[in-house]
């Protein structure tokens, strides 16, 4: 899960870099805690354990266009409450096993549970009023073309791995073809008003009209048939193109596409991969090689098409430099993660490098990167891979040029001390950043918080 927000407002330039301490929290907003349009009700396993209160999730992406007022955001919710059967000891008090008993063939204590599977991915409209609370203007739920809500439980999957769904009590639920996971969102005026949103779990990118309807699922080229013929249950319900490249299908389970953003011409989209894919297979889980997307965007009334244009190398931190402010859920490489990117000028974007404890904010430059679409580099039967190559001048590959802006920590101590699992990024219209934080609908006891931020090296 995560929340974003971009901002098209100008071209923001970056200042030189900005030490923490002349960073400053000059606004925060959340949701009132009565906000009836982001209520899930409660929460407790027949087995007893914790009551969970299920709040909020309009987090995990979010885009501020130049046509919006000053105070509009536009979010999306990912696929509703959830956490791992291995996770029901610390989020519910109960043992794997007794969360997760052993049903129609699953063992017991494997699987995802889903308290809510009804839930339906949503985008929704948000406004930062002056007294401090995100006001819910408007919800969009995500829908097949016939108008029936989707879910955000997991695909059916034979080319990439995945997880075995469950309900709050653990029963074992069948797999759907139209589920989403909504990890990133931007906003395009083509037709009336189009959304692109990031599709984190199977991995892919989703248009969506103006009242919620899926126009098109862009997935990697050759999984189609899993949405249009699944091993198990209906059809995706709406059209699926095998437009991104084949590559994609080997993301982590759960660490796909949740970052992504628009050229201000909205003729281009950019995303990255959470993080690195697991080519040839799990070994290399601690490269540092993540791969970053450029699409040419040509638009059209009843979907539009996408066509990989770029293709870079963006080079994860060494975890040493999360660790430097005292996170402790960053012990190797595989533990960070990309969760947001945002245009700011001429191919520079700023990145969100994060664990759940510390965020690191990293400006990054195309130019000069070695463009490896259509390279041997996207090619499945290159052997050594490129993420087995953590030394890219060995293949004559150059990693887009990054530099480290600032580190926002959630831990005790740090001034200004910011929220857990920062997740999405922007800018207000006088140019100041706006970081948000994923509140995983409640599970742990977070809340949405939006804070608007003076020092960042933007604007006024």
């Amino acid at each position: 899960m995560k929340i974003m927000i971009r901002s098209l407002v100008g071209a923001a330039i970056l200042a030189q870099a900005t030490s923490v301490s002349a960073l400053e929290i000059k606004a925060s907003y959340e949701p009132a805690i009565d906000e009836p349009a982001l209520d899930l009700g409660t929460y407790t396993h027949p087995a007893g354990g914790k009551t969970l209160s299920l709040f909020g999730g309009a987090g995990s992406g979010s885009y501020r266009g130049p046509g919006d007022s000053p105070k509009v955001i536009w979010t999306v919710g990912d696929r509703g409450p959830n956490f791992t059967c291995a996770d029901a000891a610390s989020v519910l008090g109960l043992t794997s096993t007794i969360a997760c008993p052993a049903d129609k063939g699953i063992a017991a204590g494997v699987g995802r549970i889903y308290p809510r599977p009804d839930y339906a991915p949503s985008i929704y409209k948000l406004s930062m009023k002056k007294d401090g609370l995100l006001k819910v203007l408007e919800v969009i739920p995500l829908r097949k073309s016939d108008g029936t809500p989707i879910n955000g439980l997991l695909n059916p999957q034979t080319t990439g791995t995945t997880e075995i769904p469950r309900d709050g009590a653990g029963n074992v639920l069948k797999q759907d073809a139209s589920a989403i996971d909504a990890e990133a969102l931007v906003r395009l005026p083509h037709f009336g008003g189009r959304f692109f949103i990031g599709e984190e779990n199977a991995t892919g990118l989703v248009e969506v009209a103006s009242d919620g309807r899926i126009l098109k699922r862009f997935v990697p080229a050759g999984t189609e048939a899993e949405y249009t013929h699944p091993v198990e249950g209906m059809p995706a319900g709406y059209p699926v193109e095998g437009s991104l490249p084949e590559l994609l299908a080997k993301r982590r389970i759960n660490r796909g596409i949740e970052s992504l953003t628009v050229s201000p011409d909205f003729q281009f989209l950019y995303f990255i991969v959470q993080s690195p894919l697991d080519n040839p297979n799990t070994s290399v889980r601690d490269t540092p090689n993540i791969r970053l997307y450029k699409a040419r965007l040509k638009a059209h009334p009843k979907g539009s098409t996408i066509e990989i244009v770029g293709e870079w190398v963006y080079q994860l931190d060494p975890v040493t430099t999360l660790q430097g402010v005292g996170v402790t859920d960053a012990k190797q490489v595989r533990d960070l993660r990309i969760s947001e990117m945002m245009w700011l000028d001429k191919e520079r974007f700023l990145v969100i490098e994060r664990t759940d404890e510390a965020t690191a904010l990293f400006e990054i430059d195309l130019k000069g990167a070695t463009n490896v679409a259509g390279s041997k580099w996207d090619d499945p039967a290159t052997l050594p891979t490129l993420e087995q190559y953590p030394n890219l001048p060995a293949i004559s590959v150059k990693p887009v040029r990054k530099k480290l802006r600032f580190i926002a920590s959630s831990l005790d101590g740090a001034d200004p001390q910011f929220a857990m699992k920062l997740e999405g990024l922007g800018l207000t219209n006088r140019n100041k950043l706006i970081l948000i934080n994923d509140d995983d609908f409640g599970i742990t006891g977070q809340r949405i918080r939006v804070d608007v931020v003076k020092g960042a090296g933007f604007g006024r």
